[in-house]
């Protein structure tokens, strides 16, 4: 199995490329973005030295569904997919952070709560609770958006604003986008028999309209519990049944690898990167509900500069 972990292409009016953790993004003329979804994986802001084959594909085609479903709480970047690995859109100024929406108490969250914090990012979180809890109602805890290998930073909504990050009234819509497209992912999963535990949002501006952009409910920038299983598991104060990147950085951890300094990745064999696939195959089928189609993943490099040269030639 062939996994694409870089690319290098040189598109008709390409004007800029930037290179993120997992995506590849080409500027068209100034306007329009390629975004090419690799296979490339992170964890703990550090990018894994091995591509996982079929994951740029399953994202991507797990995220244009997503947006797909929720244009009608917000507009979105997307325009089209001409590719598996491939979404087009339009370019907007991306805000400096990232709206993370916890419906539940786990994770980073619960690893700080259980420190003995009680505050993240502006929000109490009140005392005796458990791991995997519930909240109320889902919390806002956003971050900072870092650059590449550098680690993301909670903060507050009012220092989000204190700091010029975002505005007072630009921040209010982020954050009400994301509480909607919060509970229309809710509702989706629900169907599927799923829980949407918490996620990530990206939000930009163009021409004064804010968009969402980037992922959307996707096993990277999102964690997922079963149903089913869920209120047994936490009566009996059970771990969780997910589906989520959550078993690679468990992986890591149980490795000795948290991102820290001085710490080594542990070797990825060809047994532990064919295992991370199948699991997000696992995770395409169970949160779209549709059996994910092997696309062969020969020549890939070749197919997506075909596929996105005809998408621009006609555009």
């Amino acid at each position: 199995m062939k996994a694409i972990t870089k690319t290098d292409y040189h598109f008709p009016k390409q004007t800029a490329v930037y290179n993120g953790k997992v995506r590849d993004v080409y500027t068209i003329d100034n306007d329009l973005l390629v975004m090419v979804t690799t296979d490339r994986i992170s964890a703990f802001d550090v990018v894994l030295p091995k591509g996982i084959p079929f994951k740029g594909q399953i994202l991507n085609q797990i995220a244009a569904k997503f947006l797909d479903a929720t244009t009608d709480i917000c507009p979105n970047w997307k325009t089209a997919a001409p590719d598996p690995m491939v979404s087009v859109g339009i370019r907007c100024e991306g805000f400096p952070v990232e709206m993370i929406v916890r419906g539940y108490l786990c994770g980073s969250a619960w690893r700080a709560y259980k420190s003995g914090i009680r505050e993240i990012c502006g929000v109490k979180i009140p005392d005796g609770m458990s791991e995997n809890q519930r909240f109320d109602t889902p919390i806002v805890t956003p971050t900072t958006k870092a650059e590449l290998g550098r680690h993301d930073e909670d903060i507050s909504p009012a220092e989000i604003v204190a700091q010029g990050l975002v505005s007072a009234e630009n921040y209010a819509v982020l954050e009400k986008y994301a509480l909607a497209l919060f509970q229309r992912g809710t509702e989706i999963a629900q169907k599927r028999g799923l829980i949407l535990v918490d996620t990530k949002y990206e939000f930009g501006a163009r021409n004064g309209e804010i968009y969402l952009m980037d992922e959307v409910h996707t096993p990277d920038s999102s964690r997922y519990f079963y149903l089913d299983e869920y209120q047994e598991r936490f009566e009996n104060n059970l771990p969780q049944k997910q589906l989520s990147k959550e078993f690679v950085r468990e992986w890591l951890i149980e490795n000795g690898f948290q991102g820290k300094a001085g710490q080594q990745i542990p070797e990825m064999t060809e047994t532990v990167v064919a295992g991370i696939s199948a699991r997000y195959m696992e995770l395409y089928e169970q949160i779209t509900g549709e059996m994910f189609e092997n696309i062969s993943n020969e020549n890939i490099e070749e197919r997506i500069e075909k596929n996105v040269l005809n998408f621009l030639e006609i555009h």
